[in-house]
């Protein structure tokens, strides 16, 4: 199993990051999953009616992603984060993608409650998993693009296990092989915020919604949290 680890260097420069670790062993990607639907639907429904919007880049907690992302040289309304870019996506469109049941359950979680979220199929990782500064040196494949090979910025913060990168900008864009699809069974589902001290709670009560998402599908889910006063969780 592998260990989650947020490197001394990134704790030091963002010391209210808290990461919750939602972990699925045994998924059953290939049947019904009508609680998430349902969620999808209920959002969906909410945003046509001008119930409900998508935080923007005007929100607190979307903004603490576009500085971190300026603190570490990538431009954020260029290379935007996971649930800024889904937000958008979500409020142009008036709906949100449906990739597969177990993506379908952390994009609609995210975009509920304005927090990065992402996963990695921990069948396809290797050794431990850091968040940590880029060297330069990585190589990374992006979600969809086998045949990319990209090479993050020397000081861009990603995720990486032994063998590559697996998501670049921090949470920007998850790699090809450790993609999630209906035949994962073990995964690892990330969601993340800059501002535990206004945001703990609301972390909390998202990685609780996305472990009841999972839990009808799963044979065993757990949740971890990864800070600066918790570097590391074992998934």
């Amino acid at each position: 199993m592998p260990t989650f680890r947020l490197t001394t260097a990134v704790a030091e420069a963002f010391p209210d990051t808290l990461i919750a670790v939602v972990t699925a062993t045994g998924l059953r990607g290939h049947e019904p999953w009508p609680d998430t639907v349902g969620v999808l639907d209920d959002l969906e429904r909410q945003l046509a009616a001008g119930a409900w919007a998508p935080a923007d880049d005007t929100d607190p907690r979307i903004e603490a992603w576009h500085t971190a992302y300026r603190s570490f040289g990538t431009n954020p309304r260029r290379v935007r984060p996971s649930v800024d870019a889904l937000g958008r996506r979500m409020a142009k469109k008036g709906t949100l993608p449906r990739i597969n049941p177990a993506v379908d359950s952390y994009n609609a979680v995210s975009v509920r409650h304005g927090l990065p979220a992402g996963a990695f199929d921990l069948d396809h990782v290797a050794g431990d998993v850091e968040i940590r500064y880029a060297d330069g040196g990585e190589e990374f494949t992006p979600l969809g693009e086998p045949g990319t090979v990209e090479h993050p910025k020397p000081g861009e913060i990603v995720y990486a296990d032994a063998t590559g990168v697996l998501t670049r900008h921090w949470n920007h864009r998850d790699a090809h092989r450790t993609r999630v699809t209906e035949d994962s069974t073990h995964v690892a589902f990330l969601l993340e915020t800059l501002r535990a001290e206004d945001d703990g709670g609301l972390l909390k009560t998202a990685a609780e919604e996305l472990l009841g998402l999972l839990t009808a599908h799963a044979r065993e889910t757990r949740v971890h949290y990864v800070g600066p006063q918790q570097p590391h969780a074992s998934a």
